[in-house]
């Protein structure tokens, strides 16, 4: 698929792996939509692109439908749809003194996997309107996995569990879309330099660098959109998941 003029959806565009996604479609000529719980990010991250910011909470999907109505609205129907929204909080299953964390992990599934499955649903509506291209295709959706969703650390069970359901979810998903012209992609990012790992002292950072093999560093984060693009232009990429690890594998903890 050609990026140039098309209609692209990132979710979590304000920032990290989805900021760099949203530059990087637009540098190559898509028209982004941005659609983030973070509206201030949002908007900052859009102006910056020339493209539009929507405030989405992409669990619920009374507002993930509101969004969809907007990006045709103001855009037109979607192409590319790249789910980078979600969250990890590290728990345990049972903690301190007995405690449970099942409304975190109750929060992480309704963000990282409902988000992923609302956004994918919408967005391959969209696309099933669409005239198909010379290829056959009539749009790609790219779904963020995680490295977790193999090598679970101590205390990533709500986040493995969200992360391992959308790997799963994405050969059935391209298999079920397929007749559409319509592919599902799924990326599964190793340790990268966004927001959520510059919060860590210096020491903890090196201590993980230390344990990626080559390139021995952080994964940046156009990296993760080149990926990106590479799915979008490879007709034959479908129904599977890319390891974007440099070859790290990580520990229990």
């Amino acid at each position: 698929m050609d990026i140039t003029g098309q209609v692209a959806v990132v979710t979590g565009g304000a920032s990290g792996l989805g900021a760099a996604t949203a530059k990087r479609l637009a540098a190559e000529g898509a028209k982004v939509a941005i659609l983030d719980f973070d509206a201030e990010g949002g908007a900052l991250m859009a102006k910056d692109i020339g493209g539009i910011a929507i405030k989405t909470d992409v669990g619920d999907q009374a507002s993930v439908a509101a969004a969809f109505d907007r990006v045709l609205a103001e855009l037109g129907k979607p192409r590319i749809a790249v789910n980078c929204a979600g969250i990890a909080p590290a728990k345990r299953i049972v903690g301190r003194e007995g405690a449970l964390s099942i409304d975190s992990f109750e929060q992480t599934i309704r963000v990282n996997l409902i988000g992923t499955f609302n956004v994918m649903s919408y967005a391959a509506r969209a696309m099933m309107e669409q005239d198909a291209l010379d290829t056959g295709e009539r749009g790609v959706v790219i779904n963020t996995a995680s490295i977790a969703f193999q090598d679970g650390q101590f205390g990533q069970s709500a986040y493995s569990a969200s992360k391992g359901a959308i790997a799963a979810m994405c050969l059935p998903a391209a298999r079920e879309m397929a007749k559409q012209g319509i592919r599902v992609m799924a990326i599964a990012p190793g340790l990268f330099n966004t927001p959520m790992m510059e919060t860590l002292p210096e020491d903890v950072t090196a201590g993980i660098v230390a344990n990626i093999p080559f390139p021995h560093r952080l994964g940046d984060p156009a990296e993760y959109a080149q990926m990106v693009c590479q799915i979008c232009e490879n007709a034959y990429l479908n129904g599977t998941t890319i390891r974007l690890d440099g070859a790290v594998r990580l520990p229990q903890r």
